[in-house]
């Protein structure tokens, strides 16, 4: 029951909505408005942009959805934007189901649907490309909605969302939706700085409140000695201590999880004891969520292969979670996908051991699903009829699948490069899943323990709940051109000024100077005590770091003679050289049988006597190889039959035995050292012993206080070079960015050089998005393309946007035609030559064109089945589609770019209609 305080304030809010479309939104709703959403409406209702914060499932859409409400009340168009297409194509599903398909839009890149529509849901880099393009679809805009903001934090694409905030008309309200961020008032200080008057709501509060648990062998325990929910625990720190009880539990496995001899997986090898929890029993998992009322739940693996693989495990210990009428119902939703889709990609999608997951009430979630199978298992499990879903961690980035719990197999993932722990704000959006708005009381999470968790650990993650947000923001090819052609050099320096991340780097410059005065005062008494009665100890010590790096030096030039050796005795051999390889115990003598032409630091190919093929280069020895002896290898060796290896190391061996002597034309090497350095060495040597401090009795302790000295010295000059590089870091990129530029003829200089004209290749640039802007760029200034048909542009595209999930073998592959291997040899030596020149001023190279998607695009575009085009590839059909979608992307940027040639134009198009096929093709969205 409400207090007469609280309905005095409940009537005055009431009374300030009043006149505009609040009160009839409220009563368009089948809830009652919490608190933070009736402020954050009532702001937008007043005229003002917002950032409303708050934790996943809270509630935030609703913002969103009021200013959508208002915008059609006034006959203006409302944007609503998303980070990804999946969350783009799952709100214009609602949009229309609410307001009707005429007045809802969508447009994805390769998606457009009603584009002219009073509302209409985009991804952001498709409004990013409206705003420089200066299109009319903006006329009349009021309101953009931006879903999930805090994904300008994202590495690759985070820069997009501050160019569309910064270059939106004034006059448009913004309504930026953020999951919960520690620095909101940061983040909405700068929004009110570039977008004028900005209210920041945020709220901590999660309406469906959420428990965190520890699941130890067959025992779920509480993690928090209280019973306390999720958004509770940071209001009262003491409440954050772990349960004794799950302490107990762990000291028990612990102490009995030693390794037994027994029988494993296939009889054989170690095994752990019982309920140590590293070969998770998923079916087991299941069960008992079931039994406890935990279910639908959501099991994040954090690996596409794990995801499968746990599909498989319900499946074969024939788990069901669906009664008869859900399976029947889940059935007839499958089919009617099923007589849609061909026969033969049936099979090569796996689509019957999919299916039979799905009526058994689980399924798995990843970016390697086809894109028709991810909305599927989204609409069967929003409709409660799957029970379980295991999916990796993109599921938490914004699709909305609540679940009743979410279940957590561990907290360390692979980020690209290595294994690491899952950070706080990760793990709140992954366990924010938990609790269904409207549906469940409470959420619950379930963390797997395993003998590498600690609890400590996990209450530490669990108690904090927000994340710093930070900008990623760079300028990129694309954005400088565009930015001047349309506002000049000098204006736009300005505007990226006025970016988030010149905004923060400007704030931390004031931190960062008190460190370095704080720094600077104990430099001051390190050195008072270092000071020598003898001499002066600043100058002795000068000495010694002289000598240092002087021996430094020298052996690093003793490095450089062997490295320069090396190189050139590899350029010396030929295919049949027996060589004796100086490289420690992972070399002795080889035989090669493949040379690398390269002009610098060839990597041979070689056979050892143990039958192994390697690759040799200069990094792998230490000194020149010495060629021993000679021997035949046979003219069609590839090495790849373990018979064809032996016999030659076979051969190999008897040529070392018979120690036939060296070739005459073999070159040998010696090694000599540089007298300088010798003698500069000695020098320094007499002169430090020379000195009066040498002599000190205190020498040693002099010393500790000048390691101190010399240590902090670097880190102050560190920070002061950190500082003078934070200010105007972002226009100080720019001009190096036009640097390139104007070295490709991209620019040239204008007003007496005090300004930049695009030319030509420029204009070209405005129109070409992507990672590899100026590389795609470059290539179509070869004029190359236009010589292609439709499916060789598809492939010489797919080298240009794919990007290979694992950094693999980089070997030129045989390309489908010889045209394609023309350009694609064009395009290795251009990169060279591009990224040649950002590393010389320093900035982020463009990414290598990749050569994994080349030969499916090519087969697919010809009409080949996906069987054929994917076979011999590690692509999964989820991922070939996703590339397929930015290959289209990419053509229809050329396509429409009326700076290109006509053939190319007619060819892009062709090209389009050859790609947009079959699973290329499939989606819900259109249904």
């Amino acid at each position: 029951m409400t207090s007469p305080a609280e309905r005095y304030a409940n009537s005055k809010a009431r009374q300030v909505e009043n006149g505009t479309a609040l009160p009839d939104f409220r009563a368009s709703l089948s809830f009652d408005l919490d608190p933070f959403q009736a402020e954050a409406c009532q702001k937008v209702a007043e005229g003002h942009s917002v950032l409303v914060a708050a934790p996943t499932g809270a509630g935030k859409t609703v913002v969103g959805e009021y200013a959508i409400y208002q915008a059609l009340r006034e006959n203006r168009k409302a944007f609503y934007t998303t980070p990804i297409k999946a969350l783009s194509n799952q709100k214009y599903s609602e949009l229309v189901n609410r307001y009707g398909a005429q007045k809802v839009g969508l447009l994805t890149g390769d998606t457009s649907i009603n584009s002219e529509a009073q509302i209409v849901v985009m991804t952001t880099e498709v409004l990013r490309n409206m705003l420089y393009a200066d299109s009319q679809t903006l006329d009349g805009l009021g309101y953009v909605i931006m879903d999930e903001v805090h994904y300008l934090a994202d590495k690759f694409r985070g820069a997009v969302w501050e160019e569309v905030i910064i270059h939106l008309p004034s006059n448009v309200q913004i309504i930026s939706l953020s999951a919960t961020v520690s620095n909101a008032e940061e983040f909405g200080g700068w929004l009110d700085t570039v977008r004028g008057q900005t209210d920041i709501i945020v709220s901590e509060h999660r309406p469906v409140p959420l428990f965190q648990h520890v699941m130890v062998g067959p025992n779920v325990v509480d993690l928090f000695a209280e019973d306390v929910a999720f958004d509770k625990v940071a209001e009262d720190d003491s409440k954050a201590s772990v349960n004794p009880e799950l302490r107990k539990l762990v000291r028990t496995h612990n102490s009995g999880g030693r390794v037994q001899r027994g029988r494993g997986r296939g009889g054989r090898g170690p095994q752990r004891s019982a309920g140590m929890g590293h070969r998770i029993n998923r079916p087991s998992v299941i069960g008992k969520l079931d039994r406890a009322g935990l279910l639908p739940a959501i099991f994040f693996i954090f690996s596409r292969k794990g995801c499968d693989m746990a599909v498989q495990q319900c499946a074969m210990a024939d788990l069901r979670l669906t009664t008869n009428e859900e399976a029947a119902e889940i059935a007839q939703a499958l089919d009617e996908v099923a007589f849609r889709i061909p026969s033969e990609d049936l099979d090569v999608l796996e689509f019957w051991s999919w299916r039979d997951g799905l009526v058994r009430g689980f399924a798995s979630h990843h970016a390697g699903l086809l894109p028709i199978f991810k909305e599927i298992v989204e609409d069967l499990f929003a409709r409660n009829l799957i029970k379980v879903v295991f999916a990796t961690e993109t599921l938490a980035l914004g699709v909305n699948m609540p679940a009743r719990s979410v279940v957590l197999e561990k907290l360390v993932k692979f980020n690209g490069e290595s294994h690491v722990q899952i950070s706080s704000g990760e793990y709140t959006q992954l366990t924010g899943r938990a609790g269904r708005r409207g549906i469940d009381v409470e959420g619950h999470s379930i963390v797997v323990w395993n003998p590498d968790l600690e609890p400590e650990a996990l209450a530490g993650l669990a108690s904090k709940r927000t994340y710093p947000l930070n900008s990623s923001f760079r300028p990129t090819y694309n954005m400088s051109t565009n930015l001047l052609a349309q506002f000049g050099r000098e204006q736009t320096r300005q505007i990226l000024e006025s970016s988030f991340a010149q905004y923060q780097a400007d704030r931390s410059v004031v931190g960062m100077a008190r460190q370095v005065r704080s720094k600077e005062e104990s430099l001051a008494g390190y050195a008072k005590s270092m000071e020598c009665h003898l001499g002066d100890f600043t100058e002795y010590l000068k000495l010694q770091r002289n000598l240092a790096q002087v021996e430094k030096n020298a052996a690093k030039d003793r490095r450089n003679q062997r490295r320069s050796a090396a190189e050139q005795s590899l350029q010396s051999v030929i295919r049949g050289d027996v060589v004796d390889l100086p490289g420690g115990r992972r070399f002795g003598r080889a035989v090669i049988v493949e040379l690398d032409k390269a002009m610098y630091n060839p990597r041979h190919t070689v056979l050892t006597e143990e039958a192994q093929l390697r690759r040799i280069s200069t990094e792998d020895l230490n000194g020149p190889v010495q060629i021993v002896s000679r021997i035949k290898v046979p003219k069609g060796f590839t090495g790849r039959a373990p018979k064809e290896r032996r016999d030659l190391a076979s051969s190999l061996r008897n040529a070392i035995y018979e120690s036939r002597p060296p070739r005459q034309d073999a070159q040998s090497f010696d090694f000599e050292g540089t007298d300088s350095f010798e003698r500069e060495i000695n020098e320094l040597r007499l002169e430090l012993k020379d000195h009066p401090c040498h002599a000190c009795s205190e020498k040693d302790q002099h010393m500790r206080w000048a390691d101190r000295y010399w240590k902090l010295k670097k880190d102050t000059e560190k920070a002061r070079r950190a500082i003078r590089g934070r200010t105007n870091t972002i226009a100080t990129q720019f001009d190096k960015v036009c640097k390139v530029l104007e070295q490709f003829e991209y620019l040239m200089p204008a007003n007496d050089g005090e300004d930049f004209e695009l030319t030509g290749s420029g204009r070209r640039l405005r129109r070409i998005y992507g990672d590899r802007d100026l590389l795609t760029s470059q290539i179509l200034e070869t004029g190359k393309l236009t010589a292609l048909n439709a499916e060789e542009l598809c492939a010489v595209v797919a080298s240009l946007v794919y990007q290979a999930r694992r950094d693999g073998d980089r070997a030129d592959p045989k390309m489908p035609t010889s045209k394609i291997d023309e350009i694609w040899n064009s395009t290795i030596k251009i990169w060279g030559e591009l990224s040649d020149a950002e590393e010389a001023l320093n900035l982020d190279p463009t990414a290598p064109p990749e050569s994994g998607l080349i030969w499916p695009m090519y087969k697919w575009a010809r009409g080949s089945s996906l069987n054929s085009a994917l076979r011999g590839t590690d692509l999964a059909p989820g991922d070939f589609v996703r590339w397929a979608k930015q290959v289209i992307d990419t053509l229809d940027q050329f396509a429409k770019n009326t700076d290109l040639p006509p053939l190319l134009v007619r060819n892009a198009y062709k090209a389009v209609d050859q790609i947009k096929r079959g699973v290329v093709a499939y989606s819900n969205v259109l249904d």
